[in-house]
């Protein structure tokens, strides 16, 4: 059974930096297009930033050089850079994505998330 974990969440002083870490985990071959999500208290669960296969980024306007996204494929493993947080960036953050678990059948996953709380 495959599945997307995250780590690296915590409590940060505005301003500060956090990156977080999804790895997947089971029987796989490959992750594939792969994506950040956040939602706050009250909130719509929101697009942060995606990456594809071959490495390709979008961001969201509220993140645009504040943070990055990238991934280690011989890993399976997605990584967010956040950096210049805001205390509106306080939120749960979960990562999203595609997995392929044989050559023909590439299914998709959520994480359980991981909190990220910026104070003042």
């Amino acid at each position: 059974q495959v599945r997307l974990v995250e780590s690296g969440g915590g409590l940060v002083q505005a301003g500060g930096s956090l990156r977080l870490s999804c790895a997947a985990s089971g029987s796989l071959l490959s992750i594939r297009a792969m994506a950040w999500y956040r939602q706050a208290p009250g909130k719509q669960r929101e697009l942060v930033a995606a990456i594809t296969t071959g490495g390709s980024t979008h961001y969201a306007d509220f993140v645009k050089g504040r943070f990055t996204i990238s991934r280690d494929n011989a890993k399976n493993t997605v990584y967010l850079q956040m950096n210049s947080l805001k205390p509106e960036d306080t939120a749960v953050y979960y990562c999203n994505g595609d997995v392929s678990i044989t050559t023909m059948i590439t299914n998709h996953y959520w994480g359980q998330g991981t909190q990220v709380t910026v104070s003042p």
